[in-house]
C-alpha cells in the first residue's frame, strides 16, 4: 500500500445518497422513495448505484415486487439511521436562541395519557432548559422526516435499525372498580363467565389469551364494551361498567387513587413486553435525550431492557 493511499481522507457520500439509501431502505421500493425526496426514480436509482459503487457492496437485492437489503445494506442501515435527523437538530439548535433545547417526543396515546403526561411536570421541574413537544398516535413516525428524538411504541418489538429500551414488569393483569366488586362475587377465573367484560383491542393480551391461560373457556356472550384505546376500557372499568383485562404500567395511577382494584393476586397477571422507547442509534448521547432516559428509569424505579 503506497503512502499516498494511507494519507487519502476516507470518502464521505453525498448527502443526497444518503436520503435515497434511508428511503428505500423504508419502503423497500425506489417509487415510493423517489415520491418522497420529490425526485424520479431513475434519480434514486442513480443515487443507489454511486453509493453501491463507493462501498464496493451492493446494498440491495433487486425483485419484481421492489427491493431487499442485503446483510451489508443491513449493516450500513443500522449505522447510519440517526445521522440525517443528528444534521437537522444540529441545524434547529444553530439558529435557535443559547440554552435552548426541545425534546421533541412521541408516544403510544394510551401510555401518553396515562403515565407520561401526569409525571411531565415532574420533569420539566427537574429539567427547565428543556423544553417539551409531546404527539401521540399509533403511528410508527420517521425520524427525520417528523424530527423526533424519541418515540414510545406499543407492540412487539421488531425496529432492528433503531435503539430499543423496553419497559420491565408490565403485566397484563383483570382489573375493576371497587363499587363493581362489591356487587359482584369474584373468587376464581371461571367466576368471570357471564360478568361484563370489556374488550381493549389494541391490547397484546386479549382475554382469549388469558381465558387460556386458566383453563378456562372463553365466555359465548359478546362483551358489554369494547374500545380501540387503553385509556377508553380503563376509565370505563373505574366507572363500574364491567371487567378489563389491562396493563398494570397504564393502571398504576387508577389503583393508587383506589379508583380501580387488581381482581386476583398477581400469579394469575400475565407478563407482557408492551412499552418500548425507541430511538436512533446515537440519539443517546445529546443531552435532553440522555436526560429523559434517565428520568423515566428513576420514575419506573428499574432498569430497561435492552
Amino acid at each position: 500500500m503506497s503512502l499516498d493511499t494511507l494519507r487519502k481522507s476516507p470518502q464521505i457520500p453525498p448527502l443526497k445518497a444518503i436520503q435515497s439509501f434511508e428511503q428505500v431502505a423504508r419502503f423497500a421500493n425506489v417509487a415510493r422513495a423517489a415520491e418522497q425526496l420529490n425526485l424520479t426514480p431513475s434519480a434514486v436509482s442513480h443515487q443507489i448505484a454511486n453509493l453501491e459503487a463507493l462501498i464496493g457492496r451492493p446494498l440491495f437485492i433487486r425483485e419484481a415486487r421492489g427491493v431487499s437489503l442485503t446483510p451489508a445494506g443491513e449493516q450500513y442501515l443500522r449505522e447510519v439511521s440517526g445521522i440525517l435527523q443528528s444534521l437537522a437538530t444540529a441545524t434547529e439548535r444553530a439558529g435557535s436562541a443559547v440554552g435552548f433545547d426541545c425534546l421533541r417526543l412521541h408516544a403510544a396515546p394510551s401510555f401518553g395519557l396515562l403515565w407520561l403526561l401526569p409525571r411531565l411536570d415532574h420533569f420539566r421541574s427537574s429539567h427547565p432548559q428543556i423544553q417539551i413537544n409531546l404527539s401521540c398516535s399509533y403511528e410508527s413516525l420517521h425520524f427525520g422526516r417528523h424530527q423526533i428524538d424519541l418515540d414510545i411504541r406499543h407492540g412487539y418489538p421488531n425496529w432492528p435499525s433503531l435503539e430499543v429500551r423496553t419497559i420491565r414488569h408490565e403485566r397484563a393483569t383483570v382489573l375493576a372498580s371497587p363499587q363493581f366488586l362489591e356487587r359482584t362475587q369474584i373468587r376464581r377465573p371461571s367466576d368471570l363467565l357471564g360478568q361484563n367484560l370489556i374488550l381493549s383491542e389494541a391490547a397484546l393480551v386479549q382475554w382469549p389469551h388469558w381465558f387460556a391461560q386458566q383453563g378456562v373457556a372463553l365466555p359465548q356472550a359478546p362483551y358489554s364494551l369494547s374500545f380501540d384505546r387503553s385509556y377508553m376500557s380503563l376509565e370505563a372499568a373505574s366507572h363500574g361498567y364491567g371487567l378489563a383485562l389491562e396493563s398494570s404500567l397504564l393502571a398504576q395511577d387508577y389503583i393508587a387513587r383506589g379508583e380501580l382494584v387488581s381482581v386476583f393476586a398477581e400469579d394469575l397477571a400475565t407478563p407482557v413486553s408492551a412499552h418500548h422507547l425507541v430511538f436512533p442509534r446515537g440519539h443517546a448521547e445529546t443531552f435532553r435525550v440522555r436526560q429523559f432516559l434517565e428520568w423515566v428509569q428513576g420514575q419506573l424505579g428499574h432498569d430497561f431492557n435492552y
